[in-house]
């Protein structure tokens, strides 16, 4: 009798610390249907380390901090996974609980593979800023304190739109489309920069452009090019031994920043490969997420 009230105790927080770490919320980002399709026909499948492939539906879902918690800074966190699939569980689930204990609200943004068609993740991400920006009141949310986040291909994505982001128009019919999409400020996490050859993530770049693609998608998607004194804070880290995206890009992308007096901050660690995400046993997590804590204290 014991031994089973036990179990059930035990079973009773197993399932409590599950349900703390899933999203409170989840909407649709296109709940009429996107303009655009990315083509993709095989079938949307998520495997036992939280990865989703093939994904055709893009969706938010929402992690608010403890109530008396909120600081009301917000980060619209964008998965990697090279534009073929999404680390939704390692990038961005436990990143988002990461930052809601202290007390920034998460947005994990569940976007769409581009099979080739380029415009369609920042189109998502665009969106998905602008579908935060409308809910500050609702949320308590300060509008000129909401951030982007990136890991690897995700690092591209919210790169990308640090840099190709506009104001809105305020002559659109939609009203979410009359709001700015510029993020606030930028964390990138062994980011994809560059799309250029001897830089870039070759399978990123094949995912994103297509087998064949122009001199000019290569330029325009080579976000270290398109730096301006507008371009958001950024804050990043990489590590020197990655295999898989080389340190480089955030190299370029920090300098670029720089030369146009963008306030910047770059931690390259000696060892840690790519893909550690939030992972506990990344030799370098108590350093990394202290140094970020301490930033986004400082720029709250």
């Amino acid at each position: 009798m014991k031994r089973n009230l036990f179990k059930s105790l035990i079973l009773c927080v197993l399932l409590g610390y599950g349900m703390n770490i899933r999203a409170q919320e989840k909407f649709p980002l296109w709940p009429q249907g996107p303009k655009e399709s990315n083509r993709l026909k095989d079938s949307v499948t998520m495997n036992d380390e939280g990865c989703l492939r093939n994904n055709s539906e893009a969706e938010l879902f929402v992690y608010h901090p403890a109530e008396g918690n909120n600081t009301g800074m917000s980060v619209l966190i964008c998965p990697g996974g090279g534009y073929t699939q999404l680390s939704m569980k390692q990038e961005g689930e436990l990143f988002a609980r990461w930052l809601t204990e202290r007390g920034i609200t998460a947005f994990v943004l569940q976007y769409r593979m581009p099979n080739g068609h380029s415009k369609i993740p920042l189109t998502d991400a665009a969106r998905a800023l602008r579908w935060v920006r409308s809910r500050t009141e609702e949320w308590d949310l300060k509008p000129n304190k909401i951030g982007i986040a990136g890991f690897s291909a995700g690092g591209h994505l919210a790169s990308t739109l640090a840099t190709h982001f506009n104001g809105g128009d305020s002559r659109d019919t939609d009203r979410l489309e009359r709001l700015s999409c510029r993020p606030d400020f930028v964390l990138l996490f062994y980011p994809v920069i560059s799309m250029t050859n001897g830089l870039t993530h070759s399978g990123s770049k094949k995912a994103l452009l297509g087998k064949n693609p122009s001199a000019q998608l290569i330029h325009l998607y080579s976000n270290e090019r398109h730096i301006t004194a507008h371009t958001p804070p950024t804050f990043i880290i990489h590590c020197d031994d990655d295999a898989t995206v080389s340190s480089l890009n955030s190299i370029a992308y920090y300098q670029a920043l720089k030369q146009h007096k963008v306030p910047a901050v770059l931690y390259i660690f000696p060892q840690g490969g790519h893909g550690w995400g939030l992972w506990n046993h990344f030799e370098y997590y108590p350093q990394w997420t202290n140094l970020l804590a301490k930033w986004l204290k400082k720029i709250e």
